[in-house]
């Protein structure tokens, strides 16, 4: 077996990319294809546990949902978290390798090509398809020494190209054909066509355009897909631009926008179900009166708990608990909520220690061990079942700990719960995915009859979304000869 591949660049971040990637997945699946998705450098603060213990960008995980395959480390090679505005942790094949700023990780690169091709090499064996997603742009002049994920993967294994541009953004004639111009000779010559993402309207108004850019470039253009609204579908870092239309909701959610928020994914079954009002509060935000708190995952603990408390929210939270508010925080959220988060070989920053929010009677040491798990469990209030996983180098302990928030299938329990049952921490990222412990804890929240409301069947409509629309507005014939598809 040898993988058609084909690469689906972006002229800009968020064009469409992961979206694109996904929708194809999906749609060679449909056809019957062996399809893998691949991203050969992701930077991203949204991860996923693979079935082979290791970590990748979320995207590629949904990608991986599309392609009916499970996440598999080679789908992301190399994964950057940044922890800071100049550093990252860096991820290979799955596992950290330590914290580089940006010259240290340049230098790294040739290294990081190799990790790069040997996954190319593996699934390329494995599959039919190979769709893979550039990061960024490839016309962004100070990467393309050393580039590893945009042209400089595409001319090393010899692949075809797909450029995409977002009309909704606007300029997007000039976005493509800016681009292009940018690119060296060989470069445009892989490219194979555009594709135009998120468009409003009647087409016969954008044809002309359409007509001049492929006189212009010579490039054909292969789509031109729909603005799909209330696409659940996970951000592949970003905090989400939009979210689904409702009437006034019966319950409120706030989550703080932390800087270096983590797995904000977490929140996507609150943000979506159509009785819950959940909002990201941001930088200079008073904060509003709700019925939950949710802290969420931080790649950068003690920063962000330093940032929390510049804002003042700190004491938001304290007086939303003292008036009988619920708090739940996850992973770095639940550090925060200990007496005390411990760095002491400076694996998140500056080796030290903060004070916590002493809500829960529990401390927090990072470790060098990163701790990466597919769990399953059950809420050890109301019994309700539970799956997640887990990321993270951070070790919890104290009397807290005896009183567990989810009991997982291994024994072990998880997290931990205050003695009046309103503050509760765990470690499990995707806590609120599955419908009976989102049901669980909207209850405990205040939401008695709440709706039974399914994330994973939810996702599961974006991605045939997604597959109908290359049906009805991609060139199917083109993207049939580039995979070797026989026409249906």
């Amino acid at each position: 077996m040898s993988a058609r591949v084909l690469m689906v660049q972006g002229c800009t971040s968020d064009a469409g990319k992961s979206t694109v990637v996904a929708a194809l997945c999906r749609w060679l699946y449909r056809r019957g294809a062996a399809v893998a998705p691949f991203k050969p450098q992701n930077m991203a603060l949204n991860s996923a546990v693979t079935v082979d213990g290791g970590e990748i960008g979320r995207a590629q995980a949904v990608q991986a949902q599309a392609a009916g395959v499970p996440p598999h480390t080679d789908f992301n090679p190399v994964l950057l978290k940044p922890n800071s505005d100049t550093g990252a942790q860096v991820i290979v094949h799955g596992h950290a390798i330590g914290n580089m700023d940006a010259v240290g990780y340049h230098a790294y690169k040739r290294v990081a090509m190799e990790a790069v091709l040997a996954s190319h090499a593996r699934l390329v064996d494995r599959y039919d398809a190979l769709v893979v997603e550039g990061a960024g742009s490839p016309a962004e002049i100070n990467l393309r020494d050393r580039d590893i994920a945009n042209m400089g993967y595409a001319e090393a294994v010899d692949c075809p190209v797909v450029l995409v541009a977002d009309i909704d953004r606007g300029g997007v004639f000039a976005h493509l054909v800016g681009t292009l111009a940018l690119l060296s000779e060989s470069e445009r010559a892989r490219i194979v066509g555009f594709v135009i993402n998120r468009f409003r309207g009647d087409i016969a108004l954008l044809q002309p355009g359409l007509d001049w850019l492929e006189r212009e470039t010579g490039k054909p253009v292969l789509g031109v897909l729909p603005y799909l609204s209330g696409l659940v579908l996970e951000a592949e870092d970003a905090l989400p631009r939009d979210r689904s239309e409702r009437p006034r909701s019966a319950l409120r959610v706030a989550v703080p926008a932390l800087p270096r928020i983590s797995n904000h994914t977490d929140l996507d079954a609150l943000r979506w179900h159509p009785e819950v009002d959940c909002v990201f509060v941001g930088p200079g935000d008073a904060f509003p009166a709700c019925d939950l708190i949710v802290l969420p995952g931080s790649k950068s603990t003690r920063a962000d708990l330093a940032w929390l408390r510049a804002q003042g929210w700190d004491e938001a939270i304290l007086r939303h608990v003292r008036y009988g508010g619920r708090v739940i925080g996850i992973c770095g959220g639940m550090q925060m909520l200990g007496r005390a988060v411990h760095d002491p070989g400076g694996i998140e920053g500056q080796e030290g220690s903060s004070e916590g929010l002493g809500l829960l009677d529990l401390e927090t040491t990072l470790a060098p061990t990163k701790q990466l798990r597919n769990v399953r469990g059950r809420l050890a209030d109301s019994q309700a079942a539970v799956s997640g996983y887990e990321i993270h180098c951070g070790v919890s302990e104290g009397p807290a700990m005896a009183m567990p928030a989810v009991w997982l299938e291994d024994g072990r329990g998880d997290g931990a719960r205050s003695d009046d049952g309103r503050v509760i921490g765990t470690y499990l990222h995707g806590i609120f995915d599955h419908p009976d412990a989102l049901a669980g804890w909207l209850r405990d929240a205040g939401l008695h009859a709440a709706e039974r409301f399914d994330i994973q069947v939810q996702r599961e409509a974006a991605l045939e979304r997604l597959a109908d629309a290359v049906d009805a507005h991609m060139d199917a014939a083109t993207l049939e000869r580039i995979f070797g598809l026989r026409r249906c």
